[in-house]
């Protein structure tokens, strides 16, 4: 099944010759090495580019094992581009496979790793670098850290629902509801029935991320490291901290003495999860103080037929899983995205004015540009429509307001000027914000 993937295909283009390593980042399996060895490579031979000027390394593949040496990739790249007049693109695919290496001119010295090598053909003029890679040994966020001033980063996400519904058609509801429950990672839509799919997902978590962070990062409490996976999956959309979550495990599970949990540990074990693409820290913003929040805050899954396979697809509260939706398109369009927090004086039951916190959603912005956002699954009546509007009046500014329903169809504009819109019709919309 062909799959576009017209936005990461653009800003590959517009990352051409620009003289830095591109870094292809993101959750493994979301479509990484397909991006780049099947549909940018499509464009360059559209382009004219001819096969044997775009030089393939696919390192978790015995045929190109002993390109696993940094020094042996170096050389074998060397050979084809040095003293050459033409333009040469190098892919270079699983790179973190790549062995660490003596140095033959120190032994005892710094050991050569693909860091080095990747560096040396950096120099040279005619050589346009392309690389992806994440595994248990080196996450792809490893990469990018290393190649800190000298890359471009691509962050790959799973796919969008715009992506997805291009790939399925169809009714625009079925396929909503359905990317709600398995999510957008691109082998879902060749798994033939709903098992296939559940097991796939499930497989994911248990025998490729976990694994992963586990091997990587030396994990001793494993056990702790899936309870902090569960409860997050259960709370997306939902402020928390690692105090809150530690607080949890040690009391779900009767932890005393050595045994218990230190928030320390939680936070650390988030990082984890965090650096791994699987979720994603929204921090809350005072919009008036223009500040940040320490704690709590929330934290959204990459894509939700992880979250849902993780927790045996129970927990459809919709309400959250379209927040969470949301959020990832919100991230996919190249926003960066905060939990707005606004106040407004009003009474208490005493009688005395108080300032109460009101949240936005989201607060967007892109280009300098904000967009404040309520996710509203319904509002049945006007008290609800009240309560979702009324922190969008309290910002002070004119920037652009959207209210995101899923019980309306066609879009239309409230006296204050808010959008509203049904959510399918925002995902399908890339002229927003």
């Amino acid at each position: 099944m062909d799959i576009k993937r017209d936005k990461y295909l653009q800003k590959l283009i517009s990352y051409m010759w620009d003289g830095q390593i591109k870094v292809i980042t993101g959750i493994r399996r979301c479509g990484k090495s397909y991006l780049l060895r099947t549909i940018f490579k499509n464009y360059l031979q559209e382009q004219g580019v001819t096969e044997d000027h775009i030089l393939v390394y696919e390192l978790d593949l015995a045929r190109d094992i002993r390109y696993r040496n940094p020094l042996e990739l170096a050389k074998a790249v060397r050979t084809h581009v040095e003293g050459q007049r033409d333009r040469y693109y190098l892919f270079v695919d699983e790179i973190q496979m790549s062995d660490e290496v003596p140095n033959p001119y120190n032994p005892e010295g710094k050991a050569i790793t693909f860091y080095d090598a990747l560096n040396d053909l950096k120099s040279l003029s005619n050589l346009d670098i392309y690389v992806t890679g994440s595994n248990s040994k080196m996450l792809s966020s490893d990469i990018l850290t290393e190649f800190r001033g000298r890359s471009d980063e691509i962050r790959v996400h799973p796919l969008s629902f715009a992506e997805y519904y291009s790939a399925v058609g169809g009714d625009k509801q079925d396929a909503f509801e359905d990317y709600a429950f398995y999510g957008g990672m691109p082998l879902i839509l060749s798994r033939p029935d709903d098992t296939a799919k559940m097991n796939y997902l499930k497989t994911l978590f248990s025998e490729v991320y976990l694994k992963d962070i586990v091997e990587r990062k030396k994990i001793r409490r494993e056990d702790v490291l899936s309870a902090t996976l569960d409860l997050l999956c259960s709370s997306v959309g939902s402020l928390t901290n690692p105090n809150n979550i530690a607080n949890a495990l040690n009391s779900r599970q009767k932890l005393a003495g050595e045994n218990t949990v230190a928030p320390n540990t939680v936070k650390a074990y988030i990082g984890h999860l965090s650096d791994a693409y699987l979720f994603e820290e929204c921090r809350r913003y005072d919009v008036k103080g223009k500040d940040y929040f320490d704690y709590p805050n929330k934290y959204y899954c990459d894509d939700l037929g992880l979250r849902n396979a993780r927790i045996g697809f129970r927990q459809q509260e919709m309400t959250h899983i379209m927040e969470n939706i949301i959020y990832n398109d919100l991230r996919i369009r190249g926003c960066e995205v905060d939990i707005g927090i606004v106040y407004s004086s009003e009474k208490n039951n005493n009688g005395q004015v108080v300032q109460v916190a009101r949240e936005i959603d989201f607060i967007a912005t892109r280009g300098g540009k904000k967009t404040y956002i309520q996710s509203a699954y319904a509002l049945e009546d006007e008290q609800k429509v009240v309560t979702e509007s009324k922190p969008l009046s309290l910002t002070g500014d004119f920037f652009p307001k959207i209210i995101i329903r899923h019980d309306i169809r066609k879009r239309w504009y409230d006296d204050n000027g808010v959008l509203n819109i049904g959510v399918i019709d925002f995902l399908l919309d890339d002229t927003l914000l």
